[in-house]
């Protein structure tokens, strides 16, 4: 009898975790949610935008630099910023897969068509793009990033590291003969698709 009343109590009696876990969410928590599900709908908005979407890029990467040049500091977050975006241009240039363990891209006329598939996608590569230059203007307010260097030997580590990264990338769309952009590949041509068609049917 005293087992039963022990199982009967214990399956009555919610545990501490029940309540952490059954609470509802605190207006903070929504508020955060809320904000979030209007960036992402604003992000999907955006994306058939694409010139519009860079434009706003390139005008924070030009506020960016003139508030970097006006105050004469921050340079190290300057060089951080640099190499993160030019690690971004490599996984956006480079192909998704493996080209020494997948079949090549085309390379004669006759070949079957194979678009060119990237690894970062370009509206990934804007979106990191444009969160990292937000992050970057956002330290320039912080002083205690402001560490005191020699700029002209920053400037030379990253057009080295540039130069080198560039080049082992363009010797890789040398070998295995591909571009990362749409410029002469074949395009769908209606005309021509149905003047062989007619010619087939009268054949």
């Amino acid at each position: 009898r005293n087992s039963e009343m022990m199982g009967a109590t214990g399956t009555s009696e919610a545990s501490p975790t029940d309540d952490l876990f059954n609470q509802a969410p605190s207006p903070i928590a929504r508020h955060v949610h809320a904000l979030g599900m209007k960036y992402r709908a604003l992000l999907d908005s955006s994306h058939p935008w694409v010139k519009a979407r860079w434009g706003f890029t390139a005008t924070l990467t030009l506020l960016y630099c003139l508030r970097v040049y006006s105050l004469g500091g921050w340079y190290i977050v300057t060089y951080a910023l640099g190499i993160y975006i030019l690690n971004l241009l490599i996984g956006f240039l480079s192909p998704q897969v493996d080209m020494e363990s997948e079949p090549h891209l085309p390379t004669r006329s006759d070949d079957e068509f194979k678009p060119f598939v990237r690894r970062l996608p370009e509206f990934l590569f804007w979106h990191s793009v444009t969160r990292a230059l937000v992050i970057g203007f956002l330290c320039t307010f912080i002083s205690v990033l402001n560490v005191p260097v020699f700029w002209p030997i920053l400037l030379v580590y990253f057009v080295v590291l540039f130069t080198i990264t560039m080049k082992k990338q363009i010797a890789h769309m040398w070998r295995y003969k591909y571009l990362p952009f749409t410029v002469g590949k074949p395009k769908f041509n209606k005309k021509k698709e149905d003047e062989a068609a007619a010619g087939s049917t009268k054949k």
